[in-house]
């Protein structure tokens, strides 16, 4: 804690940064297209494709490309939230320290408890599809489809899941330089295997009898949607961009904190963007959207859309290539995706919002060791026991996480409006940057979110599961926030220094009228 830290809620120091500390992280490891391979990898188009497509299709059918137009729009915006936010105040804890900075302790906490379940959620949902896509190569190459059944038996399926999140757990306790080499070769090689199947697949597509012809009509959200199938496909839309601000978290261990991270982000959510339209488009004019054979619209093939398309488009070694690049495309991003969770907890604990523990760093490899193994530990427990309840429950984690992401995303995307108030209309840059875009992505996010929660009640817009007549969506999304505002209170009882402002302040970005002149 710094010397001025009794000061009052709306002061701030020269920089703005505040009372941020120093986590004792690796420096100067990151550049900006590390950054944008680590954004990337967390996103896993390979995976995410996989695992959105049934979802996005069964709510909006050809409006695929529209929906994910509509879903890149508030990540963009956002994007320059994060990219404003970090150039002030580059922290490990990204939107849990800048919400802290800008609305206090109690939406910081929320805040940064939203991403750290988004992030263990989603790495369960990797493992999933891993296991799914080990099994199905297995099966390829030693000419036994028996051996992909495997996937279906829990125990194994549970077994295999637990190997696969110990191994990202080491691999990412081994620094962040490691886990950046690992990923320039599982990125290159899913994102060369995608476009190479969506080539092959438009190109094949006028001479199967699912085919269909380009339309520009799939690009318009306006016709044939309803608001209840727009706000359900969006939701899927929004998770399938999820994970590109991992670059953020990286923003203490990069080369020029104020500047590599921002600009890595917005690289990645852009090149996230074209890779979806164009598979999007080709899986459309190959398969179509019914709801037999290898169409999209088939409930066999919701969870696991390529795997009925690997052989027919690419050919026994293509759909081979294919099945391990959606499998390295899920343990790449199983890997990366405990970065942004073990720095989240790394700062809230650093912070004193989460026990002090999971503030340590690994004094040879500089990484959050303690968080990192948490992490997994929590990820292996949710994993294994979700999937003893239920084996419909991607669909419902999926859905689930749409909810979650909007919170923090819109909280992060406010917390940028706020924070930069005294600026805002000093610049253009500002005007645009630290105002209009921000306050339309979380505009956009806030409405998504109230929206899906209120979708989320109805168990058709998931798996159909439900409690007491509630949909499993609504209390895996709502219900876990809900869960996180009881712990909020119990630390807070036992542990308040954090929520009494006196280990991370809020504060207010002074203005630079040097910087900041009308243009």
């Amino acid at each position: 804690m710094t010397a001025d830290a009794g000061r009052g809620p709306d002061t701030a120091s020269a920089d703005g940064s505040g009372d941020t500390v120093d986590k004792g992280l690796a420096k100067g490891r990151i550049g900006t297209f590390a950054g944008a391979v680590l954004g990337i990898s967390t996103v896993a188009p390979g995976y995410t494709l996989t695992a959105s497509i049934g979802l996005i299709v069964a709510s909006v059918g050809l409006k695929m490309p529209a929906i994910f137009i509509a879903g890149f729009i508030p990540m963009f915006l956002t994007a320059y939230a994060y990219r404003e936010l970090n150039s002030r105040v580059p922290d490990c804890g990204a939107s849990f320290t800048w919400s802290t900075k800008a609305f206090g302790p109690y939406v910081g906490w929320m805040c940064g408890w939203g991403m750290v379940l988004a992030t263990i959620i989603v790495l369960s949902n990797l493992a999933a599809i891993a296991v799914d896509y080990f099994y199905l190569f297995l099966a390829q190459v030693m000419g036994n489809d028996s051996i992909a059944d495997l996937a279906s038996n829990k125990l194994v399926n549970i077994a295999t899941t637990l190997v696969f999140i110990v191994i990202a757990t080491y691999i990412s306790g081994r620094g962040v330089t490691t886990s950046a080499v690992v990923q320039y070769a599982l990125v290159g090689f899913q994102m060369v295997v995608l476009v190479a199947f969506a080539v092959t697949a438009i190109v094949r597509s006028h001479g199967v009898p699912t085919g269909l012809s380009f339309s520009i009509d799939w690009f318009n959200p306006f016709t044939g949607l309803t608001i209840a199938a727009f706000v359900v496909g969006l939701t899927g839309s929004i998770f399938a961009f999820w994970g590109w601000d991992t670059c953020l978290t990286l923003g203490e261990e990069s080369k020029d904190p104020t500047k590599v991270p921002g600009r890595a982000g917005l690289l990645a959510v852009v090149s996230i963007l074209i890779t979806y339209l164009l598979v999007a488009i080709a899986v459309m004019m190959y398969a179509g959207v019914g709801t037999e054979g290898v169409g999209l619209g088939n409930p066999d093939n919701s969870e696991n859309v390529f795997r009925p398309l690997a052989n027919p488009v690419l050919g026994g070694f293509g759909g081979l290539m294919l099945f391990l690049a959606i499998f390295a495309s899920s343990i790449a991003s199983l890997q990366t995706t405990f970065l942004p969770a073990a720095r989240t907890m790394l700062a809230m604990g650093s912070y004193g919002a989460f026990p002090k523990k999971l503030a340590a760093v690994h004094p040879r490899y500089l990484v959050p060791t303690y968080a990192t193994v948490v992490s997994g530990i929590i990820t292996a427990v949710f994993y294994a026991v979700v999937k003893m309840l239920s084996d419909r429950a991607l669909l419902d984690t999926i859905a689930a996480l749409g909810i979650m992401i909007c919170w923090y995303y819109g909280i992060t995307a406010f917390a940028c409006v706020w924070f930069f108030r005294r600026e805002l209309f000093t610049s253009v840059h500002n005007i645009v940057y630290k105002f209009l875009f921000p306050l339309l992505g979380g505009a956009i996010l806030a409405v998504v979110f109230v929206i899906s929660v209120q979708e989320s009640l109805n168990p058709e817009n998931g798996s159909g599961s439900s409690l007491f007549g509630i949909g499993l969506v609504f209390y895996i999304g709502f219900g876990l926030l809900l869960l996180g505002v009881v712990l909020m209170f119990v630390r807070r009882a036992t542990h308040p220094a954090f929520f009494r402002g006196e280990t991370l302040r809020r504060t207010i970005a002074p203005v630079d009228v040097d910087k900041e002149t009308l243009t």
